[in-house]
């Protein structure tokens, strides 16, 4: 799916960041790898440990994600995963599934060792809960466990595969914040050998009987029940939600997998009249077949005989200004490293949102969006990786 918008904003415009978009400048630092865990024969769990002079920057709801940068072979490469454990200060866990012939995962199950110091990205990301029955909703309140209202709040998560990885985090904080919420968590994957957190997935159950429902769907493996049998397709999807879910009683929705997972739920819930705004998505990749570039300040060239458009952006307070030549179709994000190799991004697709910057002024297209919510898009923020300017000018503030 590809989104595709024009938006222009005037310098004027103070419309703010949304209120609790769980969004902040995204910064690198050092961090030590204390932890090395097998969850399975391909995936691992990395803990990272936080200095105390660093604990308020590492501080994180539920559902976020970091940044991992390192050099590889030569070359840096960046992957965002989400945190899997509930808010802890002083630690910061993820879990890393090896990709068929992908470099950084393949990398840090095989190689990577406790010692070893990474650069991570302080927590980023709105994969976060509305439903308010914590302060997990709200980093400021995390030390002093403030508890709100719908205690009895129904969750639902749908997940394949390495998406379950800021579901435990979710689902753990919301079972640890309130006595009488519950949660259903549909879970996809091959087959039982692939399932990630599986020790961890039964003592929650163990733990929490009557408020956890797991319904672990196996693609490759035969079960008991065939609806637990198969891949995750639209009949199937139809009678889990006739059958299983409540979806009537559910207060809020997680889906996160790949695309056609996630896009195939949201067509299924949208149709069943579940209100956009209940539910909360987050994607591997965003399906198209060709892998991001790299945005890594690939040599352009602005041209001096030529129609060139200026790009101007406030970065940690210091403006930077680059000429992009308007043959060249380049994105903001690109044209920006050029001049300023520290300006943040991630995944360079479109989906984890660490590019995100507000536009001032200027005209301009922003192709696939799978990070920002629609409050964020009608406030002038875009995802500069997907952003090309139109006009002759553009400006575009990361610090907003």
């Amino acid at each position: 799916m590809t989104q595709t918008s024009t938006h222009r904003s005037d310098v004027e415009n103070e419309a703010s960041a949304p209120e609790g978009s769980g969004r902040r400048r995204a910064t690198f630092n050092k961090l030590p790898v204390t932890g090395l865990r097998k969850l399975t024969d391909e995936s691992v769990e990395v803990s990272f440990g936080v200095p105390d002079d660093l604990v308020e920057d590492y501080d994180y709801l539920p559902g976020q994600y970091v940044a991992l940068r390192a050099e590889i072979d030569g070359q840096e490469v960046r992957r965002s995963y989400s945190i899997c454990a509930e808010p802890r200060p002083g630690e910061i866990r993820v879990a890393i599934k090896k990709d068929m012939g992908g470099l950084f995962s393949t990398w840090a199950n095989e190689e990577l060792a406790v010692g070893d110091e990474l650069e991570v990205m302080n927590p980023q990301g709105a994969f976060t809960s509305r439903t308010r029955v914590t302060s997990m909703n709200h980093p400021d309140e995390l030390a002093r466990h403030e508890v709100r209202e719908d205690k009895n709040a129904h969750v639902v998560a749908i997940a394949a595969g390495s998406g379950i990885t800021p579901i435990m985090a979710i689902a753990r904080s919301l079972m640890k914040a309130s006595p009488t919420a519950s949660v259903d968590l549909v879970y996809a994957n091959k087959s039982s050998m692939d399932v990630m957190f599986a020790e961890e997935l039964g003592d929650l159950k163990d733990k929490y009987p009557s408020r956890i429902a797991l319904h672990h769907v196996l693609s490759r493996e035969q079960r008991v029940s065939p609806l637990m049998s198969g891949r995750i397709d639209p009949d199937k999807l139809d009678e889990l939600l006739d059958k299983v879910i409540p979806v009537d009683a559910t207060q809020e929705w997680f889906l996160c997998g790949p695309f056609e997972l996630v896009q195939l739920c949201r067509d299924a819930l949208a149709a069943r009249g579940v209100p956009e705004e209940r539910i909360r998505f987050e994607l591997f990749t965003t399906g198209k077949p060709e892998k991001p570039a790299g945005q890594q300040g690939r040599e352009v060239v602005a041209d001096p005989e030529g129609e060139n458009i200026r790009i101007t952006f406030n970065l940690d307070g210091n403006t930077g200004k680059v000429e992009t030549p308007k043959s060249a179709n380049e994105t903001v994000l690109n044209a920006a490293l050029r001049v300023r190799p520290d300006v943040p991004f991630a995944c360079a697709g479109g989906v984890c949102g660490t590019c995100r910057a507000k536009v001032l002024c200027g005209d301009f297209t922003m192709e696939e969006n799978f990070a920002l919510e629609k409050d964020e898009i009608e406030a002038g923020y875009v995802l500069t990786c997907q952003t090309r300017p139109t006009s002759d000018a553009l400006d575009v503030d990361y610090d907003a």
